[in-house]
C-alpha cells in the first residue's frame, strides 16, 4: 500500500511540477489570453496552468484516498478476490493509444499544423471513446457472470474505483470537445495550443492512473 501511495505521489509532484515550471517559465507576452471557445471568456496561460495543477493535486489526494481504503479492506476476512475480464488488457490499450494521440496533437500543434491538429484530436477522442465503451463492457460481462456491486467488497471497489475514473476521462472529453469543434470549425492550431498542451498532461496523468488502479485490480 505504501509503495503505491508514495507512487502516486511522485506523480503528483512531477506534473504539478512541471505545470508550474511551464507557468512560470512562460514570458508575459507570450502568456496572453485564450479565448473560450463557448462562452467568448477568456483566461491566460499561467491560470489555466495553476488550475489544472490544482485540479491534479485534489485528483491525486481522492485517487489516493480510495487505494488507501482499497488496500486496508482487503485485509477483512469476507473479502473475496475479482476475476477482472480480460477486456480490460484491450480497453488499456485504447487509453495508451489515446495518450500517444494527444501528445501527437500536442506536437503538431506546437508546430502549427491546423489539418494534423485536426486529425490528433479526432483520434485522441475515439480511442477515449472506445476505452469508456469497453469499460461498459466489462462492467457487463462481470454482473452477466453474477458479480454485482453488492455481491462482495471487491466487486464494490471495482465499480467505484473503475466509475470514479471514467469520470474523469468524461470531464477531459468536455474540453476535448470544445477543441475539437473549435479547430474542425475553421480555427488555426494556435488557439487551441494551450488546451492541447493541458489536455495532453491530464490524459497522461488519467493513464498513469489506471495503470496504477489496474495493477492494483489484477494483483489483489
Amino acid at each position: 500500500m505504501y509503495i503505491t501511495l508514495i507512487f502516486i505521489a511522485g506523480i503528483m509532484v512531477t506534473v504539478i511540477g512541471w505545470l508550474l515550471r511551464q507557468t512560470f517559465n512562460t514570458q508575459p507576452w507570450v502568456a496572453t489570453a485564450e479565448d473560450n471557445a463557448v462562452s467568448g471568456a477568456s483566461l491566460d496561460a499561467n491560470s489555466k496552468t495553476i488550475l489544472l495543477a490544482g485540479f491534479l493535486a485534489v485528483a491525486t489526494s481522492l485517487f489516493g484516498l480510495f487505494i488507501s481504503a482499497y488496500s486496508l479492506r482487503m485485509e477483512m476476512p469476507d473479502w473475496s478476490p475479482l476475476a477482472e475480464p480480460n477486456l480490460l488488457w484491450v480497453n488499456t490499450a485504447m487509453l495508451v493509444l489515446a495518450s500517444i494521440a494527444y501528445q501527437w496533437a500536442r506536437n503538431v500543434a506546437i508546430e502549427g499544423r491546423t489539418s494534423a491538429v485536426r486529425f490528433g484530436l479526432s483520434i485522441a477522442g475515439l480511442l477515449t471513446v472506445l476505452f469508456l465503451v469497453g469499460q461498459m463492457l466489462a462492467w457487463q460481462r462481470l454482473m452477466s457472470e453474477g458479480a454485482y456491486i453488492t455481491g462482495n467488497p471487491a466487486n464494490a471497489f471495482f465499480y467505484m474505483l473503475t466509475a470514479v475514473h471514467a469520470l474523469h476521462l468524461l470531464g477531459g472529453l468536455w474540453v476535448w470537445a470544445r477543441s475539437t469543434i473549435k479547430v474542425w470549425s475553421g480555427a488555426e492550431a494556435d488557439t487551441v495550443r494551450l488546451s492541447v498542451e493541458l489536455c495532453a498532461v491530464y490524459w497522461h496523468y488519467l493513464l498513469l492512473v489506471w495503470a496504477i488502479l489496474f495493477a492494483m485490480l489484477i494483483n489483489t
